[in-house]
């Protein structure tokens, strides 16, 4: 039998979505290739090592603008209420595939990784801005460009973990992946994993049908 399916993204949503992906994949490389000697050979994937140092923080802008448009889109989502407590408290049930809140479009875990990653991307952009040669760079003393690799650095390392996280996490509760590449999800996994959302669509579904 079928199953019944739910749009959860649009393809333009999905499109951008992998557009900020893609970007972090290609920084987190070349970037983890300035950051340890060992890893130098990883700035290849820009072609040179020279193309690396240019071509990096134009992607990183790329990506800051990407995700801006998935911040305006998706914040007033991931304002934390109490359901979101309550997942939290029980967040080892979660992990036994139990949900207990009445979660709405995202859990606390992924509300957690959407704030993570503003932070971060703000933190990198102000941060990547004062350190950028030839534009920037040359406006601000040498202590405050030292300070601004170690906050671009300290930001990017967290923003690593937690996309490790977010990946893990997608890849544990089946079904989550196909949401992002087909943007469509059962109406049996956004009952379990989203009830507050799912009755939400089917309302607004029952709403518009003649």
């Amino acid at each position: 039998m079928k199953q019944k399916m739910i749009q959860r993204y649009t393809a333009a949503e999905r499109v951008n979505h992998w557009i900020v992906a893609g970007s972090f994949l290609l920084l987190a490389i070349s970037g983890l290739g300035f950051f340890f000697p060992g890893f130098f050979w990883l700035t290849d994937i820009f072609g040179t090592p020279q193309l690396a140092r240019i071509i990096h923080p134009f992607v990183g802008v790329l990506m800051v603008l990407a995700f801006a448009r998935q911040f305006l889109r998706y914040w007033h989502h991931n304002l934390i209420d109490r359901e979101d407590v309550k997942w939290m408290k029980d967040v080892g049930e979660v992990l036994k595939g139990n949900e207990t809140a009445d979660v709405g479009r995202y859990n606390a875990g992924q509300k957690g990784m959407f704030w993570l990653m503003t932070i971060c991307l703000i933190l990198l952009l102000c941060s990547g801005f004062v350190a950028w040669r030839p534009y920037f760079a040359i406006h601000f003393p040498i202590p405050l460009i030292r300070l601004a690799l170690l906050v671009h650095s300290a930001s990017a390392v967290a923003l690593i973990i937690g996309i490790i996280v977010h990946v893990y996490a997608a890849i544990w509760v089946k079904g989550t992946i196909r949401a992002m590449v087909e943007g469509i999800v059962s109406h049996a996994w956004a009952k379990k994993h989203h009830p507050r959302w799912y009755r939400e669509m089917v309302n607004k579904s029952s709403s518009t049908t003649p």
